[in-house]
């Protein structure tokens, strides 16, 4: 029992009961990654637009058919302000999203792993992380208006798909070789044979994977930086408010049961 107490027990609850707890954090993750991206991604994406209709403009300036006029008078199907309160709405739904299909992987990775509740909720927020952010984002890192060609956003769409791909099966590897090692004395081959085999993976996936690079010459190269950074932290702190929020839901569910494990 002590050993239990101490490093708390695996994964417990019904399918039900996980999926709204990965609803619950999932919400609150995605209307705290929209105020993130509302405070820190906004500005930049304000900066973009700008360059796009400042070279609009010339471009405008430049050409003296009647056509050019009328195009420069159509107005943005949605303002800039309807945008911003989208964006929280987007990001909610998108939340609720993603807490549900987190829950969904937790119910069925629990059966692979002996990990605490929580402890579990943790690893596996920052294995999606890992797998769904951060190996699509250094291979094809996000990019503000006015980057980008508009005939080519099909094809990048779908390269941005396989690097997702690419990542969880990185992922996938990583954790079958931790368990391939688990049992083995040296902390050091533990750690490094799934970092390795991740490593191996992501470096193999990046060699396929042709590289796309849109971005104009005359673009500042502070602002485009900053616009990925922004969209980086977004990504972060929706997950990890999730794998944080999923593990805070997890131990008050699990604490009653210890109470009366503790009474027994």
């Amino acid at each position: 029992m002590p050993l239990t107490d101490t490093h708390g027990p695996t994964l417990q609850g019904t399918f039900v009961q996980l999926l709204v707890r990965g609803l619950l954090a999932g919400l609150v993750a995605g209307l705290l990654a929209g105020a993130v991206a509302y405070v820190v991604g906004e500005p930049h994406i304000d900066s973009a637009i700008a360059i796009e209709e400042a070279a609009g403009a010339d471009a405008h300036h430049a050409d003296a058919a009647p056509a050019a006029h009328s195009h420069g008078d159509e107005e943005a199907l949605v303002s800039r302000d309807g945008q911003r309160v989208g964006l929280f709405l987007a990001t909610g739904l998108a939340g609720l999203a993603l807490g549900a299909i987190f829950a969904s992987g937790l119910h069925y990775g629990r059966r692979l792993s002996s990990l605490p509740g929580s402890i579990l909720a943790l690893v596996g927020a920052g294995a999606g992380w890992l797998a769904i952010e951060a190996v699509p984002f250094f291979k094809y890192p996000a990019n503000p208006p006015a980057v980008g060609d508009p005939e080519t956003i099909t094809q990048r769409t779908w390269l941005w798909l396989a690097s997702v791909i690419l990542g969880l099966l990185a992922v996938a590897v990583a954790v079958y070789a931790a368990k391939a090692v688990a049992s083995h004395t040296s902390v050091a081959i533990r750690v490094g044979a799934p970092l390795l085999a991740f490593l191996v993976v992501v470096g193999i996936g990046y060699a396929l994977l042709p590289t796309v690079n849109e971005v104009g010459a005359d673009f500042p190269a502070t602002l485009l930086w900053e616009f990925r950074l922004s969209s980086l932290a977004t990504q972060a702190t929706l997950w990890l408010t999730l794998g944080l929020g999923f593990a805070f839901l997890t131990d008050r569910a699990v604490r009653p049961v210890r109470r009366e494990a503790v009474a027994a």
